[in-house]
Order: structure tokens, then sequence, then C-alpha cells
């Protein structure tokens, strides 16, 4: 499709169809929008159009609606993601650097997203592969009750009480951390069950004991960290979009519940030159996503995460793409080095 006025057509019905939610018709084009031509130019338009498998008819209407190509079509014309306004940047700044952990961060990002978009916003946690162990901590809570803290360099913060199986000390406990402090700090967690050892076998004889429990708390910690799992927001937005679902929106729903649909779906999307990557309708693996459009990129110090909305084929791809990269920007600046 290279007629530059074919594709303004083309743009013209996306935009209406996406805005009124209702098939598109020559006349309410030629209203609308300042196309320079007669509307039986535009019917000549969209006929051809039509013969391309970019707009078609449904069954109920005259109107003309897109379908998944014609989406691509216009998606892959728009040359550049468009900045937020000021107002825009600001909110999403104050919200997320008012964050105390990556938790915290993280579910503040699928809201504000979820929210910007009116789609339901999805959020990979970073690849914990790389992830080394920044602080680790114990905490007292009784005399054999120790709170255990596994801080990485990503910012997850991970936590479990851990008896030890003996009384310990305020003083005996700070000499354990230390040495486990000493052993591992620096150490991806990955490789943490072959430091772990050297730190209990550091531990005094009388509390060796405790050491070996407190080893086995930070190893199931890490354990946990490198699990891949993800955080999302807004669902309710599809609920508000069943008539963009008419085949059924419980796919979709199912997709989003088995995280692992969602996180191999985010994984293996490539990423476009323009920053923000766009799966549309059959374009995605999953058949109980033909009816959604995924815009997605990728956040981090790595860039190794996605993070992206979900949402129904008819929807505003230039403010959705805008959006997520916008948000996936102040995300990787919160988390940088």
């Amino acid at each position: 499709m290279s007629d530059p006025r074919k594709l303004e057509v083309l743009r013209a019905i996306v935009e209406d169809y996406v805005h009124f939610r209702e098939p598109v018709g020559s006349k309410a084009l030629v209203e609308r929008h300042h196309l320079g031509v007669s509307s039986a130019t535009i019917r000549n338009d969209m006929a051809a159009l039509e013969d391309e498998g970019l707009i078609t008819a449904p069954h109920t209407s005259a109107g003309r609606v897109p379908t998944d190509k014609g989406y691509r079509l216009f998606v892959d014309q728009i040359s550049a993601v468009k900045p937020l306004s000021q107002a825009e940047r600001r909110a999403i700044q104050t919200l997320l650097e008012g964050a105390d952990d990556l938790d915290d961060v993280l579910d503040r990002t699928v809201r504000l997203l979820s929210q910007l978009t009116n789609q339901v916003a999805v959020v990979q946690y970073p690849h914990q592969s790389r992830a080394q162990v920044r602080h680790i901590e114990f905490v007292l809570l009784a005399p054999r009750r120790v709170l255990v803290v596994l801080i990485a360099t990503t910012g997850k913060v991970d936590q479990r009480v851990v008896d030890v199986g003996t009384d310990i000390g305020e003083e005996a406990l700070a000499v354990l951390r230390t040495n486990f402090l000493a052993a591992t700090q620096g150490t991806l967690l990955s490789q943490l069950p072959q430091t772990l050892p050297g730190a209990v076998a550091a531990a005094p004889p009388v509390h060796r004991a405790a050491a070996s429990a407190l080893a086995h708390g930070l190893e199931t910690l890490a354990q946990g960290s490198r699990e891949e799992r993800m955080v999302m927001a807004g669902t309710a937005n599809l609920a508000r979009s069943t008539v963009d679902f008419p085949l059924s929106i419980g796919p979709v729903l199912e997709a989003l519940e088995e995280q692992v649909v969602m996180l191999r779906l985010l994984s293996e999307m490539a990423q476009d030159p323009r920053g923000v990557t766009v799966s549309i309708g059959r374009e995605n693996p999953y058949d109980g996503l033909a009816e959604a459009s995924v815009v997605a990129t990728s956040y981090g110090p790595d860039s190794s995460a996605k993070i992206g909305i979900l949402g129904p084929t008819r929807m505003d791809y230039p403010t959705t793409m805008a959006a997520v990269r916008a948000v996936a920007r102040y995300l990787s600046r919160i988390l940088g080095p």
C-alpha cells in the first residue's frame, strides 16, 4: 500500500472507529476529515482497501471497520512515538519517585499505566539471573526467631522468618550477619548456594547450627527471586470492553490469569526500532488473544524485562505507545544504577 490518499483514508477509518466504536462510512469520513475528495472517491478508496484485506464490513452495517492487517499498516505508518504532555510526565515522575521498594515501584507503575491507557497494564519483574546480593539483614524477633532480609541489586527485597533452633542474642546475630555479608555481597543470586557454606563455616562453632538455618533461609529467598513473575492492574477495563471481544472475553482473562502465557509472550516480543513493539490480534501466538493487542517495551538497566498493556485491537495506538514508552523510561531511571 503506497497510495498516500488510501493510507489517509485508512488512518481516518481507524481513528474514527477507535473514537466512536461504530463502523465508519464514506459520508462520515467526508464530514469529519478534510480529505479533499468526493464521497464517491472515498467509496472507491474504501473498496480498494477492502480488496486488500485492510478493512471489512460487519454483517450488521454498511460501514467498515479495520482488520488486524489494517491496524498493522496503521501502526507501521506511525513514524515516531509522540511524547506525553508535560502534565502527564510530571504525574508519572511524582507517583513513581514516591515508591519505597521494587514491589511498590512496580505496583504503582502498572496502576499508573492502566489509568493512562484505560487498558490492562502488565510488568515483568526484572530478570534476576544477573541480580547480585546488595545487602543481607538479620533482625532478631525472639530468642530463636530471626527475620532474614535479602536485597538484590535490582531493588528486589525478599524476607522470611527463620527458626534458628537455638537461642541467639543480638551481638552473636550481628557477627553472623557480618560473616554472611563478607561471603556473599556482590554474589549472583544464582550462585548463592555455592557461597553460603563458606559463611556457615566461618561462624563460631556454638552458633553454627543457627548459621546453617539462616543460610537455608537465604537460599530459599534467592530461589524465589529467580522465579518469573509479573504484576498487572486494570482488568476491570476489559469488562468495559466486552463489545470489543465478540467471541468471548474469557480466553483473554485466562491468558492474564495464566501468567506463564503473558510472560512468554512478553519475552518473545522483539524490540521495535521506535522503542515500542505492537502485537495485533492473530499476530499473537496464543489463540486466546486473537481479538487483543499487546503494546510493550523493555525497561531496566539491562532492558531485560518488559512492560506493556493488553487490550482490544480497537485501541488508540499512538497514545498507548507513547504512554508505555514514557512510563518505561521513568521506571528505568528509578531502577538504574
